[in-house]
């Protein structure tokens, strides 16, 4: 694979996600490989843990703009689109079905879709620096890819609409309090503490482990399930709209811009 690489650690499997950018940006090459990955890896029986890394710099900053494939996509036909943009929950749901406990390692900031794939994981331990933050209703966007029922049912309506509606830049230790998040430690040390509670569970026998935690994400996160198509469909309604033409072109030329809802 071109950005994602895996190391071995006895049943623990250490996956790395890199752009070879500070930003760690997500495109759709990266996210076909990701959701690849996780489908692989659901065919080793040996393993128990899974622990998903993004660069030390940064986890993932969120989804890549620039995209070229992306450009392409906004003008095809719609079901085109759809076929095209349903890759992201595809990703997302491919690493919450993971059959291992799974654990996302963040340092420095994580970002929109990094976010989104993060929930989708089981435990997040984060560095004391990092910030997660979500901006897409800033850029005229839907915050997609089964994120907001995964969101809130970590933290609750109020503050899912704080951190989704309001992109509240949320520091790791508010995030922790929030419960977001699970652990907060030093930035050196997110990868060793991911290592540390990935022990733990693969000395555990692994049958209880992997029916325990398909039991409670049945019922925890059924929601991401049953709304995936609206999701899908409300992602596409702002994706075509005025206000996201002009949330993109402001973003890119760095400037402010008005919105007329359409």
């Amino acid at each position: 694979m071109k950005f994602v690489s895996i190391e071995k650690v006895s049943n623990i499997a250490l996956v790395t996600f890199d752009r070879g950018t500070l930003s760690n940006l997500l495109n759709l090459e990266l996210i076909r490989e990701l959701k690849e990955t996780a489908e692989n890896l659901s065919e080793d029986k040996d393993l128990s843990v899974i622990i998903l890394l993004g660069r030390q710099e940064n986890f993932c900053m969120g989804f890549d703009l620039s995209d070229q494939e992306l450009k392409s996509v906004k003008s095809a036909t719609l079901n085109e689109q759809r076929i095209s943009l349903a890759a992201g929950s595809k990703m997302c749901f491919a690493w919450e079905n993971l059959s291992p406990l799974t654990i996302s390692a963040i340092n420095g900031w994580c970002v929109g879709g990094g976010l989104a794939l993060a929930v989708s994981t089981d435990l997040r331990v984060v560095s004391s620096e990092a910030t997660i933050y979500v901006p897409e209703v800033e850029r005229a966007l839907h915050m997609s890819w089964g994120a907001i029922p995964r969101i809130t049912n970590l933290i609750g309506p109020a503050k899912a609409k704080q951190l989704i509606i309001l992109s509240q830049k949320l520091p790791s230790k508010l995030a922790f309090k929030w419960g977001l998040v699970d652990e907060v430690t030093c930035e050196e040390n997110v990868r060793g503490r991911s290592l540390e509670l990935g022990k733990i569970a693969s000395s555990m026998p692994p049958l209880a482990l992997k029916v325990c935690k398909q039991s409670i994400n049945s019922y925890a996160n059924a929601l991401a399930g049953l709304s995936s198509n609206h999701d899908l469909d409300q992602f596409l309604l702002t994706f075509g709209s005025e206000d996201f033409d002009k949330s993109l072109r402001a973003f890119k030329n760095k400037t402010n811009t008005t919105f007329s809802g359409n």
